[in-house]
């Protein structure tokens, strides 16, 4: 895949004694969607920090849109086009919906007014427009799941990290915000995302990686890889 948009080759990273991330490689195509999942501990989020270039990985190399982002810094790593939500939704308090998601498009609009045009405009493209002007004390945390993509998508990113967007949902909540993910990839925008509803991932991902104690167990078609004997253990194995 020359044209893959992120290309990851044998990526480590060990603290202390505990690999948590061991020698995974992915290559990941424009406009596509991969589901990460596994049980707890398995390095998923440890995986998405690497990305995101919170975490620098001990040996491997990453490379992003045709540029080698191994040990690039998350700010250079944002504008070049890579987005992140997390697993804990913190949206800045004493501010409507609206304000939230201006905050990085300030970053590129100089104004005030054009900022919150496209933040209004943002958040109507996401099915959302009427929490534009709600304080984010008032927001459900299925909202504040939603408004955490919506500020992701105002850095315009080319790559989504979806660390767990649905974590904490109930099933009609889910089933809500779930449609956010191909909206997104509908914008032009590839996502990788990592979630513990394993229908969801189904539903939506054009192929599944499977993590198990930092290193990738399975990966391909998702019908396919979810009958994999190796995965069925690993899940069983973590509900002891």
């Amino acid at each position: 895949m020359g044209n893959s948009l992120l290309s990851v080759k044998s990526v480590t990273k060990r603290f202390g004694g505990i690999q948590a991330v061991g020698g995974i490689s992915l290559e990941l195509d424009h406009k596509e969607i991969i589901g990460i999942i596994g049980p707890n501990g398995a390095g998923k989020t440890s995986f998405f920090n690497l990305l995101s270039g919170m975490f620098i990985p001990d040996s491997g190399t990453i490379t992003f849109d045709g540029r080698e982002i191994t040990r690039t810094d998350p700010a250079t790593r944002a504008r070049m086009g890579v987005g992140r939500t997390f697993q804990v939704v913190r949206p800045f308090k004493g501010m409507t919906v609206a304000e939230n998601v201006m905050v990085p498009l300030l970053v590129h609009d100089a104004t005030v007014s054009k900022a919150h045009s496209k933040a209004v405009e943002l958040l109507g493209d996401l099915g959302i427009p009427q929490l534009a002007d709600t304080p984010t004390e008032a927001l459900t945390l299925a909202q504040r799941k939603r408004v955490e993509v919506a500020r992701a998508l105002a850095t315009e990113p080319k790559l989504l990290l979806l660390d767990e967007v649905l974590a904490g949902l109930n099933s009609r909540e889910v089933i809500d915000v779930l449609p956010f993910v191909t909206t997104v990839r509908d914008r032009g925008v590839t996502i990788l995302m990592i979630e513990h509803i394993v229908s969801a991932v189904l539903e939506v991902s054009d192929r599944m990686m499977v993590l198990d104690h930092g290193k990738v167990i399975a990966e391909g078609d998702p019908q396919t890889v979810i009958k994999d004997p190796q995965v069925i253990e690993a899940y069983l194995g973590s509900e002891e």
